[in-house]
């Protein structure tokens, strides 16, 4: 098993290599690899920082809880990639580095008043580019709305945007929403909202990561590359 994700570490690590490449010669380490943990056990997660891999991706609180407490000899950047209830947020704020999917101000203000004078939490915005209707995410429209709503609280740091493009055979066809993630920071980007900086767009997971990168993505959700199909 630990040879297994040895590997597919390093493979997925040469596919990063090769899209920047394609992407004009972006450097490797401009692109941060999370692995997305979602129902992984914990011994796995130690052979993936065995073999190099230091940023994890949670979906869930609870199971985040355990795993945290159990690797805490490890020094691991956790990032929270699913919904964010609101009942969850206090719990969120104290677990995790990143939190990926602030999808509305009301989350926004849970997470920010948890931290009561706390180091800010670096946040991005989560937005539904398909509509949707099974995903959360902010609505494209509501993006720099939201964005502004942000800028005001003092327990975070707007960082970005996130988005799940939804699910097509041919991942090529996912190109034209990682397009629009990136152009929707850049509007944003072009209000010059205080204390917000869009630089990280966290777009492609295992089978389009390649794609995301070269349209600009910064961070990737990998999972099953690296561990396998889930059961």
């Amino acid at each position: 098993m630990g040879t297994d994700i040895l590997k597919n570490v390093a493979r997925v690590r040469e596919r990063i290599e090769a899209a920047c490449r394609r992407a004009g010669g972006r450097p490797t380490e401009s692109v941060r690899l999370v692995a997305a943990t979602k129902t992984v056990e914990p011994d796995r997660l130690r052979e993936a920082y065995a073999a190099g891999v230091r940023e994890f991706g949670e979906n869930r609180v609870q199971e985040a809880e355990a795993k945290v407490a159990v690797l805490r000899d490890l020094s691991i950047t956790w990032h929270m990639i699913g919904h964010v209830q609101t009942n969850k947020a206090r719990a969120v704020s104290e677990l995790f580095d990143w939190v990926h999917s602030v999808d509305s101000l009301r989350v926004a203000e849970k997470l920010s008043s948890a931290r009561d004078g706390q180091k800010k939490v670096p946040v991005l915005i989560e937005v539904n580019l398909g509509g949707e209707g099974t995903k959360s995410g902010a609505q494209e429209t509501e993006a720099a709305r939201l964005a502004e709503s942000l800028s005001r609280l003092s327990g975070l740091s707007l960082r970005g945007l996130m988005a799940v493009p939804p699910f097509f055979n041919d991942c090529e066809m996912a190109r034209p929403y990682f397009r629009r993630l990136r152009r929707l920071a850049q509007q944003i980007e072009s209000l010059r909202l205080p204390g917000v900086a869009m630089t990280e767009l966290s777009m492609g997971m295992s089978q389009d990561f390649e794609i995301a990168i070269e349209e600009g993505s910064t961070i990737i959700r990998v999972g099953t590359a690296i561990f396998g199909p889930r059961s």
